[in-house]
């Protein structure tokens, strides 16, 4: 049993004696209302109270209109709908168009349009909705556990990556069956709905639920680079001199990828490595050639992923010394 469910069956069964404790008929209908309101996340609660809510106002607006000059009468149902339906969706408020239209097929099993009558369904949506709307708010599950706990098997998939590609880079017939590849992506998408998710439930800005969505972007894009890198690993299929200088960054970055603070390190050894190839001599046949287009692209990905990393990691703190400097500035 999930926990909106029990949110669910709290905020119905709290709207029904509420609406029976008020006088207000049918008291089943606070419940039914109370159902279509509890949502996943406080945010989109909000969002969906509100709308519902605004539409069933409107919708009660034009259904009385309608039937005050139309009578009470079964096509003029389809008048209703023909009318109110494209102006709340026009108005972004598709979320409210099926309870307005039970507030209205109320109106209309009552046969006639009263201020009393028009007075028990709104305070119907607020016992309902406000229910449903409490509920949201009393109680969300929180996900930053399971997010460092995804975050932590995402960053082990990736380490494992790097070092399986050290490996072929070291020994070309050295067999990998690229599985942590398809389980990063799954943790990825797995992950931003976390995040998204873990944002919603916070109605103003807090760090950490900023920096989610921010993470599996950044990983998102990196495993793109990730697979063009193995894309051209999979030309290389000889071991080469420079294969060993590229296994050595690949390890230090399956090291570096559990880090939350950009260091720069490997970026230092990308430079080094594409100026040493800038420095070899031409290659002396086409297999030489081919070998080392691969590696040289391969580490323009590498470059790529790092500047990924530049981008959205945190930057290391100042040392001491920097601090006085830039103080005296």
């Amino acid at each position: 049993m999930g926990i909106r469910v029990i949110k669910t069956a709290l905020a119905a069964i709290a709207a029904i004696y509420t609406a029976y404790y008020l006088g207000l008929e049918p008291a089943l209908s606070a419940g039914m209302l109370a159902i279509l309101g509890v949502e996943v996340t406080r945010k989109k609660g909000l969002k969906s109270a509100s709308a519902r809510f605004v539409a069933s106002v409107l919708g009660l607006f034009f259904a009385s209109l309608i039937f005050t000059v139309f009578g009470f009468h079964y096509w003029a149902v389809a008048i209703y709908i023909l009318v109110s339906f494209p102006i709340l969706s026009r108005f972004q408020l598709k979320d409210g168009i099926i309870t307005s239209a039970v507030i209205v097929f109320h109106l209309f099993t009552h046969g006639q349009v009263t201020a009393s009558f028009l007075g028990n369904e709104i305070l119907l949506l607020f016992v309902g909705l406000g229910w449903a709307t409490a509920i949201n708010f009393i109680y969300m599950p929180k996900d930053e556990k399971e997010l460092l706990a995804v975050r932590s098997q995402l960053e082990h998939a990736l380490s494992t990556i790097f070092r399986e590609m050290a490996a072929t880079l070291r020994d070309p017939a050295h067999l990998w069956n690229g599985s942590e590849l398809l389980e990063a992506h799954r943790i990825i998408e797995d992950g931003a709905k976390r995040s998204i998710r873990n944002a919603e439930n916070r109605l103003w800005y807090q760090e950490p639920s900023s920096y989610w969505p921010g993470y599996f972007e950044m990983r998102r894009q990196q495993l793109y680079s990730i697979q063009q890198m193995l894309s051209e690993l999979a030309l290389v299929y000889e071991k080469w001199p420079q294969g060993e200088l590229i296994a050595e960054l690949l390890e230090r970055l399956a090291g570096d990828v559990k880090s939350e603070v950009y260091q720069g390190k490997a970026e230092g050894m990308v430079f080094d490595l594409m100026r040493s190839f800038r420095e070899m001599e031409l290659p002396k046949t086409r297999e030489e050639f081919e070998i080392r287009a691969a590696l040289l692209t391969l580490l323009h990905e590498v470059d790529r992923y790092l500047a990924v990393a530049k981008r959205m990691k945190k930057k290391p703190a100042p040392a001491e010394g920097e601090k006085r400097k830039s103080g005296s500035n």
